[in-house]
């Protein structure tokens, strides 16, 4: 059983509902029809019944099984608008506003989840990340305990030997696009927690940088270096070492050359990138050159699961982060 196969046993075991307000794009229907057929979730799709049907009858998909809603008929768009006017008045929202944006897919489906009639919301086919994260953030808000949304990358590479039998996350490479070193901290905190959640092995996170333990200084190796400090002080728990190059983190032999004091150099399976440059590149290369499949950008941080997608991204990863949402909605 390869890895999303895993993932998707384990949402069997505890059916969750699933929102995804993109069902006017085909690869979405097709993700839809596939979480049915496969029963690892339950799926509402957002959107126009006629249209979305009809886009599945030319496709021969089997979507029979879906809830289909549409905002601009729905009873409980009024509902929705007078809660989020509620949530958001004391930022200047109006209820005529409310009422414009619960129409609105996307904003329609987190008052779903809100409202606890949806446990996860999958997004970003055809919205950019702003579109999904912004009323993420002002309807589900954040996590207790968490100071910084965060993005990342479960990466999962045939035939590789490194990290968890070719499994990784990669963070942040989505979202924070030069976080500080006091970011980096809590972005390696939750990647190390969402490492686990889905793996389910122990994470061992190294903070990367171009530099190994101090062979190279600068500004953009002290942000790293300070960043790996505090995340020790803070999450003495946490398996975690830095600042690391690439090979050094992952190839055992490398590691053991280059910072032979480390348990993490060599071993590592959650990498923390310096920035956004360096974490998009990275996830991409990763993906296109190394076959990877790759899953996300997911979200930490959220106080209820919502995971953005690619626009490149295909049905059969859309698939795949619908059971990665059922299992976090898990916790």
């Amino acid at each position: 059983m390869n890895f999303i196969e895993g993932i998707k046993e384990r949402a069997r075991q505890n059916i969750k509902t699933i929102i995804l307000p993109e069902a006017s794009d085909l690869r979405i229907v097709k993700a839809a029809a596939m979480a049915i057929q496969e029963k690892y979730a339950n799926i509402v799709l957002v959107g126009d019944e006629v249209s979305i049907k009809k886009m599945a009858d030319e496709n021969n998909l089997d979507i029979s099984k879906a809830r289909i809603i549409n905002p601009l008929k729905s009873e409980k768009t009024e509902v929705y608008a007078n809660k989020l006017y509620e949530l958001r008045k004391e930022k200047g929202m109006t209820l005529e506003n409310a009422r414009v944006l619960v129409k609105d897919e996307v904003y329609f489906s987190m008052m779903m989840v809100k409202m606890n009639e949806a446990d996860g919301l999958v997004s970003g086919a055809i919205h950019s990340t702003s579109d999904t994260l912004r009323p993420a953030l002002q309807i589900l808000k954040t996590a207790p305990g968490t100071k910084l949304v965060s993005a990342f990358f479960l990466m999962v590479v045939p035939d590789c030997e490194y990290g968890e039998n070719g499994v990784f996350v990669f963070g942040d490479c989505g979202l924070n696009q030069n976080p500080t070193a006091e970011e980096l901290v809590e972005i390696a905190h939750s990647s190390s927690k969402s490492f686990e959640q889905l793996v389910g092995k122990e994470s061992k996170v190294a903070m990367l940088s171009y530099s190994t333990m101090g062979s190279a200084k600068s500004e953009l190796t002290q942000k790293v270096i300070d960043a790996t400090n505090m995340v020790k002080e803070k999450y003495p728990e946490m398996k975690v070492d830095g600042e690391l190059q690439l090979d050094a983190a992952i190839v055992p032999s490398v590691g053991k050359s280059k910072a032979p004091q480390s348990e993490i150099a060599g071993n590592a399976n959650t990498l923390i990138f310096p920035d956004l440059n360096a974490g998009n590149i990275g996830y991409k290369l990763t993906q296109r050159l190394g076959k990877a499949e790759a899953y996300g950008p997911l979200c930490q941080g959220i106080a209820k699961p919502v995971n953005d997608l690619s626009r490149g991204c295909s049905a059969e990863d859309v698939a795949g982060v619908i059971a990665i949402t059922a299992v976090q909605s898990m916790n």
